[in-house]
């Protein structure tokens, strides 16, 4: 994503990777927010991360996202382009601001919907901290389990649980637990474009998206 990401944990991340390849120094080209699962890229030597980072920097790379979103859109595809900058605070926040933030871009597409939630994909074309979690919520649909932009909706940071989404279900509500408790958000796949070839990335859903997907695609 874009140079102008915060993420505390990313220092951490890639002494695991250096460690794991027994190299002194690794090059970080592709992070995504901690909160979010699936794709890192990094780089073995500097070469390859100047190359890399070429590509990012001039959009060759597309970034495919799955999330999980509160509520059921009413389109089969949506964009968003409202500009965006980060505010400074705490928690790193990001706003729209027509006047000072920086060009953003998002496709978004629905995959399944539900009456509580539904599966979309989000296609960005731009790299703005937090884009596709603002994007979402802006549209009137914040992704799951989102605690810095769902808190203003009306299922906002709350867990995911099973009796939202499966119309019969007889459990008990005192012992249910929840489907997801943690922010919906997925990077998917990567297509690297280097040369005349194009390399395809992938990341597998974790266990907990995945069956909460599979509970959204039944219902």
């Amino acid at each position: 994503m874009g140079g102008d990401r915060w993420d505390e944990s990313r220092d951490r991340l890639d002494r695991l990777v250096a460690e794991n390849f027994s190299l002194q120094k690794i090059f970080t080209v592709h992070r995504i927010d901690r909160e979010t699962s699936g794709l890192v890229v990094f780089a073995k030597n500097e070469e390859a991360h100047r190359r890399l980072s070429i590509s990012f920097e001039s959009r060759d790379v597309g970034k495919r996202y799955v999330a999980v979103v509160c509520g059921r859109p009413p389109w089969k595809e949506e964009a968003c382009d409202l500009p965006l900058v980060p505010n400074g605070n705490k928690q790193h926040m990001t706003i729209i601001d027509k006047f000072r933030g920086k060009k953003s871009f998002t496709r978004f597409v629905l995959l399944h919907g539900t009456g509580s939630y539904s599966v979309i994909e989000a296609l960005p074309e731009t790299g703005r901290t937090h884009q596709i979690r603002v994007h979402a919520a802006a549209l009137g649909f914040p992704i799951a389990c989102d605690s810095l932009y769902g808190t203003n909706q009306k299922l906002g940071e709350k867990p995911v649980l099973l009796s939202e989404i499966k119309k019969k279900w007889r459990g008990d509500p005192l012992e249910e637990r929840p489907l997801l408790a943690r922010l919906g958000l997925h990077a998917a796949e990567l297509s690297l474009t280097t040369g005349d070839s194009v390399n395809l990335l992938r990341a597998p859903l974790p266990r907990d998206l995945s069956s909460l997907i599979k509970q959204i695609e039944k219902n």
